[in-house]
């Protein structure tokens, strides 16, 4: 069966929508129907080379969608069933596995070197880019890759969770282990950073500052739960002190994986204080410290895969949470979009702008 998507012809090269050719879903494998797939930064950072897997390659790994056929062997879900999709499936058996640590999983990505479908007009093999190649109208993954998607949730909201939500809340639950009254900075406002937002805000933080480069990104942070907002300069740092009794913050949740931004992190965190690195960044992006300061500050920085997130464990808690209303999906999205519009949204990501674009089908 043919079906559109978009397609990675080599890394550096312009995204292209095209028909592809999927096979029937074989032992142990899904068919879904894709809702809705953010656009993620990762999709970006795949694209432009930060991230390297095989290519040509359907780009997306944050999606939900409906279960149209499944494999010999796949009891946990069934044809008619919404699921969410799981980019980082855990293989159970390696060291990390075996610690409890799956977003660790040493053979998470070990689907995304399978050739997963071929392009309709030549034939030429395709790569899932990050397992699940969620920029398609339709999707055949492994039965790994699929969780039921939670009751009560819109499948084009539970898209959100396959990804920016799981990141973001995990990053601030699950590795800086945000406190009730402790104040936190979150660097970056775009669709993990909101969520990191909404989870400090669940968690009980005191004050919880936004930081980015657009100004104009003041009302999306505020909205998802943010106390102030600091557009992004040289004097990042000393005005987050400001606001905090010339302190720092406790914790500070960097989401844009770029040197200066990491290190601004750490310098806007009190003595003691705890610094998550969430985003991606290129091996060209060196952080330097010296001795002495490592020792005084007495400071933590750590990085944060998946927001430390185990999916099958944390998706019924982010249930509960949008149930009681706690939790509000609707404010990540800044762009509804079509299939066609997925370049224009990466252009959006490379100059700073909104926050998730969501491609519903």
């Amino acid at each position: 069966m043919t079906v559109r998507a978009a397609v990675l012809p080599a890394v550096g090269a312009p995204l292209e929508i095209t028909g592809i050719d999927l096979p029937e879903p074989g032992p142990g494998r899904v068919r879904v129907r894709l809702a809705a797939a953010g656009v993620c930064h990762s999709d970006l950072s795949l694209s432009d080379g930060t991230m390297r897997l095989p290519v040509p390659a359907v780009l997306g790994h944050e999606g939900a969608g409906t279960v149209v056929a499944v494999g010999e062997g796949v009891t946990h879900v069934a044809p008619g069933a919404g699921v969410v999709l799981n980019w980082a499936p855990s293989c159970g058996s390696c060291p990390a596995c075996a610690r409890g640590e799956v977003w660790l999983c040493a053979g998470a990505l070990a689907g995304a070197a399978e050739v997963h479908a071929r392009r309709a007009d030549d034939g030429t093999d395709l790569y899932p880019g990050l397992n699940v190649a969620a920029f398609a109208e339709e999707t055949v993954v492994a039965a790994s890759c699929v969780l039921p998607a939670p009751d009560g949730v819109p499948l084009t909201d539970a898209a959100l969770l396959g990804c920016a939500v799981l990141t973001g809340y995990g990053a601030v639950h699950h590795s800086a282990r945000v406190r009730p009254g402790e104040r936190v900075a979150v660097f970056g406002v775009g669709g993990v950073g909101l969520a990191a937002l909404q989870a400090a805000r669940i968690a009980g933080a005191s004050t919880i500052v936004a930081v980015d480069v657009s100004p104009e990104k003041e009302e999306l942070a505020r909205a998802a739960g943010a106390t102030d907002y600091v557009v992004a300069s040289d004097t990042t740092a000393r005005q987050i002190r400001a606001l905090t009794g010339k302190e720092g913050v406790d914790v500070a949740v960097e989401c844009v994986g770029r040197a200066i931004t990491i290190r601004t992190a750490w310098e806007s965190t009190r003595r003691g204080g705890r610094t998550t690195v969430v985003g991606i960044g290129g091996k060209d992006q060196q952080v330097t410290f010296n001795a002495l300061e490592i020792f005084h500050w007495g400071r933590t920085l750590s990085g944060c895969v998946y927001g430390d997130s185990d999916p099958a464990r944390d998706l019924p808690v982010l249930a509960g949470h949008i149930r009681a209303g706690r939790l509000d999906l609707s404010t990540l999205v800044t762009d509804h979009i079509a299939l066609d519009g997925i370049p224009a949204a990466f252009d959006n990501m490379r100059a700073g702008k909104g926050g998730r674009a969501l491609v519903v089908f």
